[in-house]
């Protein structure tokens, strides 16, 4: 198989990574060692590929990068001016957005972008309150249905 020692977009396929998951069958059953099996690491070759993911023409290509946990901050600025509302709504949903671009998302033109950072549970506190006042009343509803959820929750003794 032509694909077995080259990586994959996708899948992340490296020679490492299946005497990985080898050692790991032989060491554990099925079931435990695909849970043991651990993403690649990030390096700096991944850093690299996010930085040019950011810049590429094609949005969906952006929306990947905008969807990553492990862009730079630099990367996650950049994409939160994005012309493109699909990839700031990517980036509206990721839950590893710093809190800036969290809170100027918070009052980007799109409502599906605002509503995403509605429903991402690490927006800050003052980017909620901003939501809470937003002018569409789906953006609104779904502030409120989120505060709802934290008033559900026990409290620990």
């Amino acid at each position: 198989m032509i694909y077995r020692f080259r990586m994959s977009c996708i899948r992340f396929n490296t020679p490492a990574h299946f005497e990985q998951l080898e050692a790991l069958k032989n060491s554990a059953t099925p079931v435990d060692a695909v849970a043991q099996f651990l993403s690649p690491a990030v390096s700096e070759s991944k850093i690299r590929r996010l930085r040019a993911m950011a810049e590429d023409p094609n949005p969906k290509i952006r929306e990947s990068a905008a969807l990553s946990y492990h862009a730079p901050e630099e990367v996650y600025e950049k994409l939160s001016r994005d012309p493109d509302d699909g990839v700031r709504e990517c980036l509206a949903r990721n839950p590893h957005a710093p809190c800036d671009v969290l809170r100027r998302l918070a009052t980007d033109k799109n409502e599906r972008v605002r509503a995403f950072v509605a429903v991402n549970y690490f927006v800050p506190e003052d980017a909620m309150a901003t939501l809470a006042e937003d002018p569409s009343d789906t953006v609104q509803a779904l502030v409120a249905w989120k505060d709802s959820l934290r008033e559900e929750q026990p409290v620990a003794v």
